[in-house]
């Protein structure tokens, strides 16, 4: 029996890394998934990945429009979700003094409008008693030189999921932000412009996390899995970290 029998879970940004290893992991553990990505190819890639029955439905978070396609979908062939994941969001580098209009609206389409609207607009089909996990990031809780607007953007994850179970605590939904440090995923290794700039990105993060290594994404599915479940009935509006513990020192 599995941890999330006849459950019905929406996984956003699940074409790669965390979200794509959760997607995986839930499946396993008995959710029906539905996963969004912005890109057709690899998200028909990760859908195979995850077999199971999984659906993809292709949109970018930051687009209401697409939003409100991936829940009509929903709505049609599941009629209810029981676990939001809000997975989806992005990073850049830029120095304050760098910093652009572009960059700044780029990155808070994604990772702030995006999330609020991807809760928002599942509220319809969310259960009575549903889970919702928002990823979050350690750079919402500790600074970070020319990631001030990413780190920002996961700032204000960490009190959407504050305000947002005082609303919600009359239907008992629970939200609760999922905090992964240095993981190594495709978006992680992206920020960097040559190998040779994420070789040392590694080696800094090695003599940064207690454990001495950067973190895979398969470890922070579990955590998300532990969210996801029953097992969490009594967590809400915490952060989960699964950090290695670099947040922690």
């Amino acid at each position: 029996m599995g941890r999330l029998d006849g459950k019905v879970a929406v996984i956003t940004g699940a074409n790669s890394g965390i979200g794509l290893a959760s997607a995986r992991r839930f499946a396993e553990e008995g959710a029906r998934v539905f996963m969004t990505g912005r890109r057709q190819a690899e998200l028909d890639k990760a859908v195979a990945k995850v077999g199971r029955g999984a659906r993809g439905v292709q949109g970018d978070v930051a687009n209401l429009s697409d939003l409100d396609r991936l829940y009509d979908t929903v709505r049609q062939e599941a009629g209810r979700i029981d676990v939001l994941f809000a997975n989806a969001g992005g990073g850049e580098f830029a120095a304050l003094s760098e910093v652009t209009e572009a960059h700044f609206d780029r990155l808070f389409a994604t990772n702030v409008r995006g999330t609020l609207f991807t809760v928002q607009k599942a509220l319809p089909l969310l259960r009575d008693g549903a889970s919702v996990i928002l990823t979050g990031s350690i750079t919402g809780n500790k600074g970070s030189a020319s990631f001030s607007v990413y780190s920002a953007s996961k700032a204000a994850t960490r009190n959407f999921a504050r305000s947002w179970i005082l609303e919600l605590a009359p239907r008992r939904i629970r939200v609760n932000v999922l905090v992964p440090g240095a993981t190594s995923t495709p978006g992680v290794h992206g920020l960097f412009p040559s190998e040779e700039a994420d070789r040392a990105f590694v080696a800094l993060m090695e003599t940064q996390i207690p454990l001495g290594r950067m973190g895979n994404p398969e470890e922070t599915a579990a955590a998300a899995l532990f969210l996801a479940s029953d097992d969490s009935s009594f967590v809400n509006g915490s952060e989960l970290f699964a950090d290695g513990g670099q947040a922690q020192i």
